[in-house]
Order: C-alpha cells, then structure tokens, then sequence
C-alpha cells in the first residue's frame, strides 16, 4: 500500500512538474510591472493578467509586483484576432493638390477629442486665463511617423505624441487657457491602454485633410495656426509641437526642448518647462541624472515658420525599452502632461 503511495504521488510530482515545463518563462527586468512584461512578450495584461497573477503567485510581491531577476511563467496564448498590422501608405504619381481638402469647417468638438471617460473639464484654477495655446503633435494622418517594436506590437509615434498632447490640451483648459489642437481624431479621445492602435483618420484642424506630404502637411498646419494667430492679435499665444524621436534602440534619451535662435520668448518658454522636467526627474528618480537640455532648431518647420513662438520637443526614443515605459503607461503620459502644464503656468507668470 506504502509503495502505490509512493508511486501516485511521484505521478502527481512528475504531472505537474510537466505542466510547468509545458509554460514560456522570462525573466523580470529592473523596472518590469505585470503589465510591462506581458505587452513585451506580445500579451494583453487586460486578457492574461489574472492568468499570469494566479501562475506565479508565489513569486510575487504583496503588491503584485515582480522580482527583478526572477523568472515568470507566462499563460499560454487564447486563440484571437491578430493586433493590427501597420501598412505604410503608398506613394502616387500624382502631382498632390496645394488646395486643402475641407472635410468640415466645424472644429472637432472638446467633448469628442477628450472621449466619453475625460469629457468633463472640471476647473483647478483660472491661472492661464488669457493665454492661447497651439498644441501640435506630430505627423497624423496617412503618416504615422517613427515607430517603435514592443514585443509584437508595433507602437506608432503619432499615436502616443497625440495622447500627451490631447492629455496637455485638458489640463490647460482646466487652468482657463484657451487651447487649439491642431491635429484632431474624432473618435480616439484620451485613451488609458497601453498599446494604443494605429488608425490613419485623424485630421488637421478644422477638419482638413492631412496630405501625405510632409512639407505640404507643415504648410497647412503652421498656415491654420497663424490665421488663428492674427485673429487673437495682441494675446499671449504660444505653439508647442510634441514629437517622440526615433533613434537607435539602445539609446535611452530624456525630453529635449528645441527654439528658434532669434526667438527670446521661445527660448524662455523652453527653460520654463526644462526647469519643471528637471526639477520632477530629481524627485522621481533621484539616482539617475536628468540630461535633457534646451538648444536651437532654427531648421525646424514649424519652429521657423510660426507667429506664435515656439518650442518643438522631443519626448523619448520610442524604440528604446526604457523609453518605452515612459509612453505605455497611461500614468506616465499624464506625467508628461502635467508637467508641461507646470512649464506653461511659469512662463505666463513670468511674462513681460
């Protein structure tokens, strides 16, 4: 009886022992969250985090935080549709038109830029009353811009600049500034997933539809903006364009801040905000130097061509890991947000 004991329970053993091995394992990087680990192994945290959580429990924290170093089982894959595969826009041999094409003179309402869950803009204080800001994310459109691999997503650069930028345009307004986005899509709103599809339906503002070529696409957004400018003559008006840069994957690099050499305003307006970035990295993560810094872009289109003085930023490698972190997680995108909004409030304070 002792020895069939022994053996069944040796079955189990061996059973189970199979079930694990039958598992991918990976191993937790410096910096890794349930849901960092999952999207870089290609999972959905919405879909497999509970799986994930139950598998290895045991080598969790009390929080439900992992390990670094410690090895993970991951939940096998469930059959679905395929994320969606990013198609680059064909070229024509058409001559392309110099004419916009005018989809709506209405401007694309705030209540349809924000989304259902962000559409109340409930007022902080009144401290940006008077201002006028341009806030222009980069490409759009038929043009996604640099894009980035994330396990086996594909994150697209247009996406994640418009987030922060729609995510900028809420909390300025909550300030009382007045506020045009010049690059709108009518059914994104401000989005809370990590990995954030690529679509090609947004428009420039009003509701202008954005050419595939990159030079007629400035033309058209810089001429909106300075016929905006001319009817808010006399205000204080400024233009930020957010980019996210593309570069090699192993370099990691903080937000820069670019101007036009003979702009005075431009340049303090990039200290301002430089300052608020400086000063939040030293509390965030006191260990890691902050090597961000302003300089001059005079080459950049909208830097040289806008009424309103400008500052054009970069705001992370979006092939770099590291970088990516600061892009796939909502919070850290309203992060980035609040503290351009902290940049902004200064410069309008301090202004002459």
């Amino acid at each position: 009886m002792r020895i069939a004991y022994l053996f069944l329970l040796c079955c189990l053993l061996s059973v189970q022992a199979f079930a694990q091995a039958a598992y991918r394992r990976v191993k937790a990087r410096n910096g890794d969250g349930v849901e960092t680990l999952l999207l870089r192994q290609g999972l959905s945290p919405g879909r497999y985090g509970a799986a994930f959580k139950q598998l290895n429990k045991k080598n969790l924290t009390r929080r439900h935080g992992l390990i670094t170093g410690r090895t993970y089982l991951l939940p096998k894959r469930v059959a679905t549709r395929k994320p969606p595969v990013l198609r680059t826009a064909r070229r024509t041999s058409r001559p392309a038109t110099a004419v916009p094409v005018v989809l709506s003179t209405k401007p694309i309402s705030p209540a349809q830029l924000f989304g259902p869950r962000y559409a109340g803009t409930p007022a902080q204080s009144s401290s940006l009353r008077g201002a006028v800001y341009y806030l222009s994310s980069g490409h759009g459109g038929p043009d996604p811009g640099a894009i980035g691999k994330y396990g086996s997503y594909q994150l697209a650069e247009d996406e994640y600049a418009y987030d922060v930028t729609v995510r900028l345009a809420r909390v300025l307004i909550s300030h009382g500034a007045l506020v045009y986005v010049m690059v709108q899509d009518p059914n994104d709103g401000i989005r809370d997933e990590n990995v954030l599809p690529m679509d090609y339906d947004e428009v420039q503002y009003p509701q202008l539809r954005i050419p595939l070529s990159q030079v007629q696409r400035l033309r058209q957004r810089i001429a909106q903006v300075n016929k905006l400018h001319a009817r808010h003559k006399g205000a204080y008006q400024r233009l930020l364009a957010l980019h996210v840069d593309s570069r090699s994957e192993g370099q990691n690099i903080d937000v820069f801040f670019y101007h036009h050499a003979s702009s005075a305003t431009g340049l303090r307006l990039a200290k301002n905000i430089h300052r608020v970035f400086t000063s939040r990295y030293k509390r965030a993560q006191p260990n890691r130097p902050y090597s961000g810094n302003v300089s001059e872009r005079g080459t950049l289109y909208e830097v040289r061509n806008s009424h309103a003085p400008a500052v054009f930023m970069e705001l992370g490698n979006i092939r770099n890991q590291k970088d990516q972190r600061r892009f796939v997680v909502a919070d850290n995108r309203q992060a980035l947000a609040n503290w351009i909004c902290e940049g902004l409030i200064a410069d309008y304070r301090g202004k002459q």
